[in-house]
């Protein structure tokens, strides 16, 4: 049980969390929730024992294994599957302990280190993390690909599957779903749920937390609250509370005005002076009530278009990809003002190629693409942050896009954003992911488009920008192209589905959960025949290690046994000897009285010594063809 006693953590002068007390319970999934800079991260590092309390105690149980995922990856001429591997350090320790023992020829301790190796699954770990890798987006060609070799996001997706791998008791994920597509989204919270040990979950994706939670701590002004049940619930829960806190707030200013009208009245007056002072000190000793702000830091809306010619955009039979490699054929696709299309997909199937096409940033192989007269096009992915001038505030950039725009109103746009006062005039070179991604979006809604291109827009957005974005979406009379693996955000703004699959992209007849299961039963065959084939592998490997485990663990019960045998061999040819002198006559003259005695005595010794070993003989061949039926 992880147990907060009255804990308090700072971050330099600024307090972070205040008298911080509750219990989390093994296989509980905890949802930490709360504003960017709230102190989510800090918490994550107190846990990992990077930061330490100012005040108060944190109770971890000392032997829980706690398993996160690193913000950075070295680059590594590792292969993928073995860089997964050894997020198991207990394997790998066994595995290293193994490789030395086989080298020295201990025999015994091979045996014993082939017992830890299956008691921890040892043999399947590859089959585990290729499942895990396959889950996460990775073909088997990837498997042997150093990790140097893939870019940033994928190495984000590494470093998960390296946490994933530990088997650990306390498993942190702060936004483990910002580089995923939504495919792997889904898996990961097949997995999640089926997670044995305790989590903790920092996440922007409202469907993600409410399918894996049971819990939500909130941080909030200092405070930390825990909520039972998923994200809704606690939605639900903390707006019935901020409307019970809405009306406490309003009775209590009606008490201070009350006071206050009380103190001002007769706080003069020599008679009534003692009672004025009892009252400014009753109300000096209230403790005030904060008002409910229930309402978001960010408003914004799409401005509307200058024109909407209909179509918008028209794909005619087209084939688009690259110089050496069509990635879809085919394609058509005519698309109207209005029009809300989600593209779903496996990642690498050719959406972004598809959105890059619709953006003219890739021309057609083959067919047509047609544009309507005046069409504005809005193009918001990933690598259009990497153009905002890092030297440059929201500002300047605001009025390098439109200099004939008053200052004042860029401004007032601009907060809508959340860049209010100083921040709006400060440079972007330090901002946040999701700062920039907010500044992005600012400066694509600012050119009025009447097309929409929006390539995984969430990424980095915490849940109240997510939020002030669909309400916008929805109310924008332009059409939209979505990719997005926020569910939340697609239900609320698509009407219609793309399935960009086989390298083709049709119109999808169903709705998410559709896909969903479209997913389940579509695993493309070539990935299960791989995977299957790595099980075969695996199960090979178990079976020829466990029958090197019994050879080892025999060859002393084998050695006992021939030493026994020749041990026989030599009482039986004395006893032989004996037994052969004692049927003489002479044995029994009285003169040879002692030489009998001593005759009858080794007699007895043999025979005891025989029986004795010939019952240990018998015990041992038991043993050794107990193990040869295994």
């Amino acid at each position: 049980m992880i147990q907060f006693r009255n804990l308090s953590l700072f971050r330099g002068v600024k307090v972070l969390l205040e008298q911080a007390a509750f219990q989390l319970h093994p296989g509980h999934k905890v949802g930490l929730i709360g504003a960017n800079g709230a102190g989510k991260s800090s918490l994550f590092a107190l846990l990992r024992g990077e930061l330490q309390q100012e005040v108060g105690d944190l109770d971890i149980p000392p032997n829980w294994v706690i398993a996160h995922v690193a913000q950075e990856t070295p680059s590594l001429n590792l292969p993928a599957l073995q860089f997964t591997l050894e997020g198991d350090a207990e394997l790998t320790e066994i595995e290293a302990a193994l490789l030395q023992a086989e080298t020295q020829h201990e025999g015994e301790k091979i045996a014993e280190l082939h017992q830890r190796l299956s008691d921890i699954e040892g043999y399947s770990a590859k089959a585990r993390a290729s499942s895990l890798l396959d889950g996460l987006g990775f073909s088997q060609a990837d498997l042997t690909r150093s990790v140097s070799e893939f870019s940033g996001g994928w190495r984000v997706r590494l470093n998960l599957a390296r946490a994933l791998m530990c088997r650990s008791d306390l498993l942190l994920l702060d936004e483990p779903t910002n580089h995923l597509d939504l495919d792997a989204v889904i898996w990961l919270e097949t997995w999640l749920r089926d997670y044995r040990g305790t989590l903790l979950l920092i996440s922007h994706d409202r469907d993600f937390l409410d399918n894996v939670i049971d819990t939500v701590l909130h941080i909030e002004q200092q405070r930390i609250t825990l909520y039972r049940g998923g994200y809704s619930d606690f939605e639900r829960q903390r707006a019935e509370k901020l409307a019970l806190q809405q009306a406490m707030f309003e009775k209590q200013q009606r008490k201070v005005a009350h006071l206050h009208s009380y103190i001002d009245r007769f706080r003069v007056q020599a008679t009534k002076a003692r009672q004025a002072q009892s009252r400014i000190r009753a109300l000096e000793r209230m403790e005030m009530i904060s008002a409910a702000h229930v309402d978001s830091q960010f408003s914004f809306e799409f401005r509307s278009p200058i024109d909407a010619p209909d179509p918008l955009l028209v794909l005619d039979d087209i084939d688009v990809g690259y110089a050496d490699k069509t990635i879809l054929k085919k394609v058509v696709m005519a698309i109207r003002p209005g029009e809300r299309i989600g593209l779903l997909g496996k990642n690498g199937a050719g959406k972004s190629t598809l959105i890059k096409l619709l953006a003219a940033e890739l021309k057609p192989l083959a067919g047509k693409r047609v544009e309507g007269k005046e069409l504005n096009i809005g193009y918001f992915a990933q690598h259009q942050l990497e153009q905002l001038r890092p030297h440059e505030s929201p500002l300047q950039h605001m009025l390098r896009l439109d200099p004939a725009t008053r200052e004042q109103e860029h401004l007032n746009y601009l907060g809508g954003f959340d860049f209010k006062g100083d921040m709006a005039r400060a440079s972007c070179e330090n901002f946040s992911g999701g700062e920039k991604s907010r500044l992005a979006l600012a400066l694509l809604i600012w050119t009025r488009p009447n097309l929409l291109l929006l390539d995984e827009p969430t990424n980095h957005l915490d849940l109240e920008m997510r939020h002030a974005l669909t309400l916008a979406l929805q109310d924008y009379q332009g059409g939209v192209i979505l990719v997005s693996h926020d569910r939340a955000l697609l239900r609320a703004t698509c009407d219609n589905f793309v399935l960009v699959a086989n390298g083709v992209a049709e119109a999808f007849d169903g709705d998410l959960d559709d896909y969903k299961d479209w997913l389940a039963n579509n695993k493309t065959q070539t990935n299960t025949v791989n995977i299957e084939t790595a099980v075969k592998k695996n199960d090979y490997a178990q079976s020829k290690a466990e029958r090197q485990a019994r050879i080892v663990a025999r060859r002393p019960l084998v050695k006992e046994t021939e030493q026994i045998e020749k041990s026989l061999e030599k009482l039986n040819a004395e006893k032989t000897t004996l037994d052969a002198r004692a049927s003489e006559g002479s044995l029994y003259d009285a003169n040879n009285k002692s030489e009998l005695q001593q005759l009858l005595k080794r007699q007895a010794e043999l025979s005891s010594a025989i029986d004795t070993a010939e019952m240990r003989w018998l015990e041992l061949h038991e043993q050794l063809e107990a193990m040869a039926d295994v």
